[in-house]
């Protein structure tokens, strides 16, 4: 009979925070960059990391109704 083992679960960091985290890393990286694609490829990231984030806070906030 197959064993069964339990996963070790360690806490996460809650999304929002590594969205933010990731976002700040990634403006940064690009501000060490010279203009080009490079550079505005990783603003975009940084970008679309921070609407992320504040979507995940908007879903979360608890004035959001459910529709009725």
């Amino acid at each position: 009979m197959a064993e069964t083992r339990k996963r070790k679960r360690s806490r996460r960091t809650p999304l929002n925070a590594r969205l933010a985290t990731f976002a700040e890393y990634v403006q940064d990286q690009a501000n060490q960059l010279p203009p080009g694609p490079e550079r505005d490829e990783m603003v975009r990231k940084a970008r679309q990391a921070k609407v992320a984030d504040d979507l995940d806070k908007w879903i979360a906030s608890p004035g959001l109704q459910p529709p009725k």
